[in-house]
């Protein structure tokens, strides 16, 4: 044996190797890939649990997109995004959101949202620190604090409140490890928007205890009851706001960050490691969705309502509850009266009928026994797909 040999690991020289690392082995992940596998084998399924709009990119964004791609615009970009985009960003959310970022130093263009919300709590936490979230909370989260070897403080919101965040509950769960409450308002999974006067009472905890607020703000563009609200607009909230938004082109996978510089400048390096830059033609088309034509938004958003209420109709016509939604294109569905899990509840619709809605209880504890509904097709399939669910909500078939 030669000493090469003898350095190897005892698992490696025993023909073994050697295990994954525990973040990956351990991290708890539901079974809603099997859920899509098994709608692809449905001919005549029905797709209603992914969260990506079936409603086609806008003509003057997509072209926007190919022009880059005409132009040659294939290259790596400037790390924190194309100074066009960063300015664009700073001018909308001081528009829109009445909040006041420098593009040079206080907004990071990233490869979607998901990206951002994952560099963004890699810049602030370390292992063992804590993050407050509500309940319901999107899944993501969870697997990235996981990953991150933080804690999720889940703290509890209900169905009969429309599921709004209680500011006193917060407060109630903050320990020393705390360093940031986590919003994304209006909500996914529960479509719900938080009330201005619940968010000022977070900013009041937040700045109580020195904490940091991440505020991902995705579906504010989606917003049907009420209007939405930017806790980094408060006084006081400025510098310990991380605002967090996107475009709703999924495929594209554009985002951004913005926030107090001294974290927008750890994101970048964070983000350099990820992705580099965001795809450089996806930047220049969301440019034009920025500054070109917006009656895109008002009539998407009349879709969605539209869908919602004819979702809203079908359901109680057929006696299944829900939990009325204030934003997002997503019904959140209440299965508890047939007394399955929210898991059993989505694999028998799928096995029996070939819906797919994504289950509950991997949104978090108060999640269960509810499904996530996604409005993504027209309003002649969300009818089959109830009735659908009804026979399975009536019981064994």
């Amino acid at each position: 044996m030669t000493l090469h040999q003898q350095d190897r690991p005892q698992s490696l020289r025993a023909g073994r190797m050697v295990p994954l690392a525990d973040r990956v082995r351990t991290v708890k992940a539901g079974r809603a890939g099997l859920l899509m596998d098994l709608l692809h084998r449905r001919p005549d399924g029905i797709g209603l649990g992914r969260g990506d709009p079936d409603l086609p990119t806008p003509a003057h964004i997509l072209a926007a997109g190919q022009d880059a791609l005409a132009r040659g615009m294939t290259k790596y970009t400037a790390l924190r995004g194309i100074p066009e985009l960063r300015r664009a960003v700073a001018d909308k959310l001081r528009r829109d959101n009445a909040i006041e970022v420098d593009p040079d130093t206080e907004v990071a263009i990233t490869t979607g949202t998901q990206e951002a919300v994952f560099i963004t709590l890699c810049a602030l936490l370390d292992p063992g620190d804590e993050v407050l979230l509500a309940d319901p909370y999107y899944n993501s989260y969870a697997t990235m604090l996981h990953y991150l070897n933080a804690t999720l403080v889940a703290v509890p919101t209900s169905a009969q409140d429309g599921f709004q965040m209680d500011p006193d509950e917060f407060g109630r769960r903050i320990s020393p490890r705390t360093k940031a409450i986590a919003l994304l308002t209006p909500n996914n999974p529960t479509g719900t928007v938080y009330a201005r006067a619940r968010l000022e009472g977070i900013a009041r905890v937040a700045e109580r205890h020195g904490l940091y607020v991440i505020s991902d703000e995705l579906y504010e563009s989606i917003v049907f009851d009420g209007a939405p609200f930017s806790i980094g607009s408060m006084p006081g909230m400025r510098d310990r706001t991380i605002t967090i938004n996107g475009f709703s082109m999924t495929g594209w996978r554009v985002g951004y960050v913005a926030g107090p510089r001294a974290v927008v400048d750890a994101l970048v390096t964070l983000r350099h490691t990820l992705t580099i830059c965001a795809p450089s033609m996806s930047q220049y088309a969301a440019v034009a969705a920025l500054t070109g034509p917006q009656d895109c938004l008002t009539e998407r958003l009349g879709i969605f309502g539209r869908r919602r209420d004819f979702m809203m109709a079908r359901l109680e016509g057929e006696g299944i509850p829900f939990v009325r939604p204030g934003g997002t294109f997503y019904v959140f569905m209440d299965v508890r009266p047939t007394g399955l899990s929210s898991e059993a509840f989505a694999f028998t619709l799928m096995d029996r009928e070939g819906v797919f809605v994504f289950p509950g209880g991997y949104f978090g504890e108060r999640g269960e026994g509810f499904e996530r509904v996604s409005l993504v097709a027209a309003e002649p399939v969300l009818g089959e797909a109830v009735e659908r669910i009804a026979r399975v909500f009536a019981g064994p078939g």
